[in-house]
């Protein structure tokens, strides 16, 4: 498959169908603790990036070849900003006609001041957009955005959106230890959350590797910061603990690329991800990965993350 993967477990939608139709880092967010790595270029033209008759084709397989209750979400969530691909909300819809299942859009929202975009993803079940900070100034240092993506921009289209969106929008804070976390920053996030008007607050922690290395999550007492600053609405997101395992592909290789582009993951986790398989085949199948050029590992945190080969990340905490 070559846009459509998993299922797989999710933080916030249970087990995730996804689908991905933005070539691997196109996006017009550099964020600091991306899990893709570094935005090599910045890119901000929207476009038909793949052929929606193929990723239909993908749905209409995997749909079929899924046990019963084996998918809680179908999700577009892409290899950088969905929303760059013009063709989204087409393939939303065609999506919603094929599957009982609700349909979600994970974004960074910078896009949502374009009516245009606003349209394409009112036909979404659920929106899941980002909002980093509060002001102009730790946008560009956390988010590091295309100059054509402002913060004005940003919080506008958010609220543009909620205002005739008549679905779930669930906006996520990405905690970042010593940059947003503090009382001044949270205060300033909450102040445009409140215009905004988001169903749901979610915070959440950079726990995949981060494009910069000294990027660090927020500790317990920023995490009961934001939680009582943002109020009722607000929920911390951690990490899946039920212990999921893929259900769908029978190429092993395959279906390891297929996640760990899109999500890199702690070894740990990815072995527990693919149990179906033995320890021995998965090893085998991500030195083969590493030895065609299509995987890397990434050290973060103390631990190893499998990635993609063609994600870009700092080595150092200075860079």
């Amino acid at each position: 498959m070559k846009y459509v993967f998993g299922p797989v477990p999710s933080r916030r939608l249970g087990q995730s169908l996804g689908i991905d139709t933005i070539p691997l880092k196109t996006c017009n967010w550099n964020c600091i603790y991306c899990q893709l790595g570094r935005s090599v270029p910045l890119v901000n033209e929207r476009r038909e990036y793949v052929p929606s008759e193929d990723v239909i084709a993908e749905v209409e397989q995997t749909l079929a070849a899924s046990p019963p209750g084996s998918i809680d979400w179908v999700t577009f969530v892409g290899s950088g900003e969905p929303t760059l691909h013009s063709g989204i909300g087409e393939l939303i819809r065609q999506v919603r006609a094929l599957t009982r299942l609700p349909v979600a859009v994970i974004t960074n929202g910078a896009l949502l001041y374009r009516p245009d975009v606003r349209d394409d993803l009112a036909a979404a079940d659920a929106v899941l957009p980002t909002l980093d900070a509060g002001n102009p100034r730790l946008y560009r240092k956390i988010n590091r955005p295309h100059p054509d993506v402002s913060f004005d921009r940003l919080v506008d289209g958010l609220g543009e959106f909620r205002s005739i969106y008549r679905g779930q929008m669930w906006v996520e804070v990405m905690l970042v230890r010593g940059l947003n976390d503090t009382e001044e920053a949270l205060q300033e996030i909450a102040a445009a959350l409140r215009a905004i008007r988001p169903d749901q607050v979610h915070i959440n922690l950079p726990v995949r590797p981060p494009a910069e290395a000294r990027v660090q999550p927020s500790d317990e007492a920023g995490i009961r910061r934001a939680q009582a600053i943002f109020g009722d609405i607000a929920q911390v997101v951690r990490p899946p603990t039920t212990g999921e395992q893929v259900t769908t592909g029978d190429d092993l290789a395959a279906t390891a690329l297929g996640i760990i582009t899109r999500h890199p993951m702690q070894e740990k986790e990815l072995f527990a991800l693919l149990g179906n398989w033995s320890p021995c085949e998965v090893h085998n199948a991500l030195d083969n990965l590493v030895a065609g050029g299509k995987a890397q590992v990434v050290d973060r945190y103390g631990a190893r993350f499998w990635s993609a080969a063609g994600t870009h990340f700092s080595r150092e905490n200075n860079q």
